[in-house]
């Protein structure tokens, strides 16, 4: 039976405490520690009960209750300090307000997932985290950005582990009215939808919004009863389903997106692909020109793709999106065939060869094809990113490769537990709050006395231990244990105790069971009572992924016997509520990833900026950051070609690392109790990593090196029809003529001796056939070789024409200059040129002198 009406009826509050509605539906609230405080004070139990959401709590809050707050003037004072906050801070001065203030820059922020508080469950772990974490650093900056994602009726699940220790999954649904979303109105107050044309029909399409600070995020819900079954679960689950429902939901985010974003009246100069998995929309802003401007394919493209930002977050080839031809074919042939192109021609787009038929279609191929700029998310994983994708641009150098990289950073407010909040402000200022990059502002952490860094950090592990008691004690029993044998393992949750956490998704890569290779070695970590240790395990494995839940199968059983017992745990259901607890609590944060299989690695940065220690392989931001004394690293950034044997080598240098230098450090106390040079190491990693690795540093790094010049270059090429127009037949041309273009002789001056500072002239004659001189750009090409006689440390200086013989060949010289000894190589090098490339590689033409 279904009602004939829907009705959403919301709690009734006193008008002086109505603003607290804006409050409870703005996100601004889960970074703000005063405001969960006061919330808190005010009922600690409903607080609890309501799960620590604004939104639930005020609604479960009784009429005398609410008249009660207005009469208890400490309470009231607490309220209304808390919302001058909130006043004050949407009208603060903002960064990009004081430096870009004339900039016409809108960005739209695209990605399947969102971590923004564990109450709005649409993310499933990293990758969603970063994009809250990025929403949250653009308002604080004052970015014009605008998030675009899917409301999922189930969001990730739920995890339980069985009797065995094997991952159960739970998919209970959002209840979207009790969360902090709204509908988006039309003026006749109607919830605004939109249709999305897929080959089988449209679907129906309703916008919600969620504002997060100063940030509007945009989110599509499916389930209506306009669609059908099949339709109506396109927003069911987030990464859930079979293939076919994987490319309808990317469908979604990436045309129904930007058409989302139409709809509200949105029109971005900048549309930021975060992963994949909304590439599509690249070719819906190609379908929109074509049907504004009457541009060809062609011209569309160049008109729109500067104006699009792709970052790439996986180094593993596998774990892109690979759609098989016919599954994109059925799927899309009415959007090819309204872009004009064959089936081989829009396959093309996601295949690394085009003149490959029988590839499968990569979503991460389209994203980097159609992408004005594109980047990796450390300095590591730009360079892995590079030769991942080579085979675009076959012919140029791997560190040409037109992948750059923004190391991440995490949303420090966010992730500072409050006592350390409290304590930065005591030290460092109210400025603090800005999260100022500049390393001397963060320079006073190193003041701070041993004792009261010490005690901070002590009373957040102890509530670590709290809450992993309240925890375990819940999960313990769902498992059916005996009470007393629950008790008797809690028993042994120790809030003195070194304690190590591990907790991130649980993939094979990320061996999760390295530190248990060796029982023997671990009993011997674990037999000295005088120095007590303790490990918390924490993590989901992909459904689908039976390895991954094997490793955790593998902990459980491990933590049952002894003397793990008490001392090992896991931790299930790992959300944003948990994760805050492990990295704010803990003494050491543990990563071993199979270099170079890490891209970034965030967890360790929120660990950090609480002043836990790394413990980590050289892989991700780690291996960027792990200069001085901020944490330890396993290994020395060795690469492996036998994975049997890397796990032997690193998980024995981990072992080394913890019985000679992690567990002694923590235990060596001077007469006071206090140890100091753990402490020192503590200091060290706040204000060494603090400063760097956060995302008003990362979103400052898009803005200045992705967002304002693609904007820029978008704003003049959409501006002048002529010029795209021009470009568009000027690539033509040259495409069409580039195997006229060959490089002849070359006449190098050779003194016999070659000094460091001299200079060597040379001549090159170059035929280009039907290309002009101004078509190309001649390089010498020249750096130091290895013993493969391999170029290293390339650089790259144009040479001048000299004369042409009117027949098409052209005589071009420049000068070669020894400016360090040792072994080098030249040559040289023909490719395009013309004002408005964005980078001479685009075309991927490239024309070598032979030998």
């Amino acid at each position: 039976m279904k009602p004939l009406y829907r009705l959403n009826v919301i709690p009734s509050l006193p008008e002086q405490l109505t603003p607290l509605w804006d409050l409870a539906y703005n996100l601004w609230w889960s970074w703000n520690k005063q405001t969960t405080r006061t919330l808190e004070q005010i009922d600690p139990e409903t607080w609890v009960a309501s799960e620590r959401v604004p939104l639930r709590f005020l609604a479960s809050l009784k009429s005398e209750q609410l008249e009660a707050l207005i009469a208890d003037k400490q309470v009231s004072s607490g309220i209304e300090h808390i919302l001058q906050q909130f006043t004050q801070y949407l009208s603060h001065p903002t960064w990009f307000g004081e430096t870009h203030s004339k900039s016409r820059l809108q960005v739209a922020y695209f990605s399947a997932e969102f971590g923004l508080t564990e109450s709005l469950r649409i993310y499933s772990g990293g990758l969603g985290v970063l994009a809250g974490d990025h929403l949250k650093a653009a308002s604080d900056l004052g970015i014009p950005l605008t998030g675009v994602g899917l409301l999922y009726r189930e969001g990730y699940f739920h995890q339980a582990l069985n009797a065995d220790g094997w991952q159960m999954e739970k998919n209970p649904e959002n209840d979207f009215y009790q969360m902090p979303v709204q509908p988006v109105f039309t003026d006749s107050r109607e919830h605004l939808s939109i249709e999305v044309p897929y080959v089988d029909g449209n679907v129906h399409t309703r916008i919600w919004q969620a504002q997060v600070g100063r940030v509007r995020l945009y989110l599509l819900d499916t389930n209506l009863d306009e669609n059908s079954p099949a339709d109506r679960d396109i927003t069911a689950r987030l990464y859930g389903g079979d293939e076919p429902m994987r490319i309808r939901q990317e469908i979604l985010l990436g045309i129904g997106g930007l058409r989302a974003l139409q709809a509200v009246g949105v029109e971005p100069t900048i549309c930021h692909m975060n992963e994949g998995h909304s590439a599509f929309l690249a070719l819906e802003r190609i379908r929109r020109l074509m049907a504004e401007q009457g541009y060809s394919f062609a011209t569309a493209r160049e008109a729109s793709v500067i104006g699009n930002v792709f970052t790439t977050h996986t180094p593993v080839a596998a774990g892109n999106d690979w759609f098989p031809a016919d599954l994109v074919e059925t799927h899309l042939s009415h959007f090819r065939e309204a872009l004009g192109l064959s089936r081989e021609e829009f396959l093309g787009l996601g295949r690394i060869d085009p003149n490959d038929h029988h590839a499968a279609f990569c979503m991460t191929v389209l994203a980097l094809k159609l992408s004005g700029g594109a980047n990796g998310v450390s300095r590591l994983h730009g360079e892995v990113s590079r030769g991942m994708w080579q085979g675009l641009w076959p012919d140029f150098s791997e560190h040409e490769i037109p992948i750059g990289h923004i190391t991440n950073g995490v949303h420090i407010h966010t992730w500072t537990a409050p006592e350390m909040s409290d304590l930065f402000e005591r030290h460092l200022g109210d400025t603090w709050r800005f999260v100022d990059s500049d390393p001397d502002s963060w320079a006073p952490i190193r003041q701070i006395a041993d004792r009261e860094l010490w005690d901070t950090h002590q009373q957040q592990r102890q509530q670590l231990v709290d809450f992993s008691r309240v925890h375990l004690r819940q999960q313990m029993h769902s498992q059916g244990a005996p009470s007393a044998k629950i008790e008797q393992s809690l028993a042994g949750l120790d809030p003195q105790a070194l304690t190590i956490g591990f907790a991130r998704r649980f993939a094979t890569y990320k061996r999760g069971n390295l530190l248990l290779r060796n029982i023997e070695r671990l009993k011997a970590l674990f037999a000295d009572t005088d120095r007590p240790l303790q490990i918390l395990f924490a993590g989901k494995a992909h459904p689908k992924d039976d390895a991954g839940k094997d490793l955790i199968r593998q902990i459980v059983h491990l933590a049952r016997e002894e003397p793990f017992n008490g001392r090992i745990f896991f931790l299930q259901d790992y959300d944003m509520n948990l994760a805050r607890y492990l990295v704010q609590g803990c003494d050491v944060w543990l990563n071993n990833p199979r270099r170079p299989l890490e891209a970034s690695g965030t967890s360790g940065m929120k660990a950090a900026i609480n002043g836990v220690l790394n413990v980590s392989v050289l892989d991700g931001w780690w291996d960027e950051a792990c200069e001085g004394h901020a944490g330890w690293t396993i290994g020395r950034g060795e690469d492996y070609e036998d994975e049997h044997y890397q796990d032997e080598v690193e998980s024995n240098a981990l072992y080394d690392l913890l019985e000679t230098e992690v567990i002694p450090l923590f235990y060596q106390r001077d007469s006071s109790g206090l140890p100091t040079d753990w402490i020192g190491r503590m200091k060290e990693t706040i204000a060494q990593l603090a400063p760097v690795y956060n995302t008003h540093r990362m979103v400052r790094e898009y803005s200045e090196k992705l967002y304002l010049p693609g904007q820029s270059r978008f704003e003049e090429l959409t501006a002048d029809p002529e010029r795209v127009l021009q470009l568009t037949q000027w690539k033509s041309h040259v495409r069409s003529k580039w195997a006229q273009v060959q490089i002849g002789q070359v006449d190098f001056e050779f003194p016999g001796q070659l000094k460091v500072g001299m200079q060597v002239p040379l001549r090159a004659e170059v035929s280009l056939g039907e290309l002009d001189p101004e078509d190309v750009r001649v390089e010498l090409y020249t750096g130091r070789l290895n013993a493969q006689h391999e170029f290293t440390q390339t650089t790259v200086h144009p040479l001048e024409l000299q004369q042409s013989n009117g027949e098409g060949v052209h005589y071009f010289s420049g000068t070669f200059i020894c400016s360090e000894s040792g072994s080098h190589g030249y040559t040289l090098r023909v490719v395009p040129s013309h004002r408005d490339l964005r980078d001479p590689l685009e075309m991927g033409l490239i024309r070598w002198a032979e030998n």
